[in-house]
């Protein structure tokens, strides 16, 4: 669920996910406020061996610790609440915290960010975490999104992955969370090592049957340092064939429209008015605040990330240091450079020419004009003068096309 060797993590293609907060994005010129915040939850049960987030499994028992740090942190990055449009509680797995936890954390939430009306909060669950009291503590806590992490239906799939619940505890989890939520979605993984086309188009049938108004679906990908990609590197675990992969896509595209879930961003398909918000502010290169463990933020444009260490962040926090890691103050062409990569990403809305100059100050050829033109010509995109962006075609070439803008 990350993205490729190619290109920087935080342009994802096709073949990965952008997680919420640990997308490296930039925002707006001058001071103008983050109007969204993401927070990381770190604790899982088990360490999925295809993922590269900052999670990890057997420490549960600094939960209480972590959450005391988390409202340290917010009330040094603040000093006084900020409202905010949208808010993402990701991880890990934010619901591996048990109800009181849950509670406590999304309390302080609410407090340092106070979300305006109409505002969307989504908070990330694992089908195995999750039960009716999770779920009554998440509605009554003021959030009214919730992302289900399901990634397949497929028995062996799901043991490939390393997740720890079984087919049948996604539905039952849909059934609780759709009797609280009247807005919420599925994740899927394509690409499995063992899967066929015909595996995948059984998890979007099951997926389908559920009735979701959202449903991402992420290739998977072999994040170096991972055990998968260990796994792989040591001939236990073999990709499969490119061919297949591009079959899986190729369909999910195809099933998912006739659906009635349009692609409005490389992994992403909704109902319209489903779109995830939250997400969509990364991939129009908006400015948010990020807090937790390996957390990313940006304001005037200098972008940070909190340490992937627990105990070190524990610690800082703790001492009222700073947990902030790897820090960059954007120049305004390589500001530019990721504005239109993270756009392009938008299937349906792709680069308006306005929209780009009022955000960058800079002119959509002045930054790409060659790239763009040699991919107009290719057929990889489409340009109606007012905006450009990827053709079918270019969609499953997007990791080139992406890496060509830099």
């Amino acid at each position: 669920m990350k993205g490729t060797e190619q290109i920087p993590e935080r342009y994802h293609s096709s073949r990965g996910k952008i997680q919420a907060g640990q997308v490296v994005s930039s925002g707006t010129s001058g001071s103008h406020t983050p109007r969204a915040a993401y927070i990381h939850v770190p604790f899982c049960a088990h360490k999925c061996g295809y993922c590269d987030f900052a999670s990890l499994a057997g420490s549960d028992h600094l939960a209480d610790r972590y959450l005391v740090a988390l409202e340290r942190e917010m009330a040094m990055r603040l000093s006084e609440p900020r409202p905010v449009d949208t808010i993402f509680i990701g991880g890990g797995t934010p619901t591996r915290l048990d109800a009181s936890q849950l509670a406590r954390l999304l309390s302080a939430v609410a407090h340092w960010f106070p979300l305006d009306a109409g505002g969307e909060w989504t908070v990330e669950a694992n089908p195995g975490t999750l039960d009716e009291s999770k779920v009554e503590v998440l509605h009554r806590g003021g959030v009214n999104r919730v992302s289900l992490g399901a990634q397949s239906f497929h028995r062996p799939s799901l043991k490939v992955l390393e997740r720890n619940h079984d087919p049948e505890d996604v539905p039952k989890a849909v059934d609780w969370v759709r009797s609280a939520f009247d807005r919420w979605s599925l994740d899927l993984i394509f690409g499995v090592p063992g899967s066929t086309l015909e595996h995948w188009s059984n998890d979007l049938e099951q997926a389908l049957a559920l009735g979701p108004d959202h449903l991402s679906c992420y290739g998977l990908t072999f994040e170096k340092g991972t055990l998968l990609w260990k796994q792989q590197a040591d001939g236990a675990v073999h990709a499969i064939d490119e061919d297949v992969e591009y079959a899986q896509f190729a369909y999910a595209l195809d099933r998912l429209a006739s659906a009635g879930l349009r692609q409005y961003e490389i992994s992403n398909h909704a109902r319209p008015g489903q779109e995830c918000r939250h997400n969509l502010v990364y991939w129009s290169n908006a400015p948010y605040f990020g807090v937790g463990l390996g957390a990313a933020r940006f304001v005037d444009r200098v972008r940070a990330i909190n340490t992937r260490d627990l105990m070190a962040y524990l610690k800082r926090v703790e001492a009222g240091d700073d947990p902030t890691g790897p820090s960059e103050q954007l120049e305004t062409d390589e500001f530019a450079r990721e504005t239109l990569m993270l756009m392009l990403r938008r299937t349906q809305l792709g680069v308006n020419r306005q929209e780009f100059q009022e955000r960058t100050g800079v002119s959509l050829e002045s930054v790409a004009g060659e790239s763009l033109g040699r991919h107009i010509q290719r057929g990889n995109l489409e340009d109606d003068g007012q905006k450009v962006w990827l053709t079918r075609q270019g969609i499953f070439v997007a990791d080139m096309v992406l890496a060509d803008m830099l």
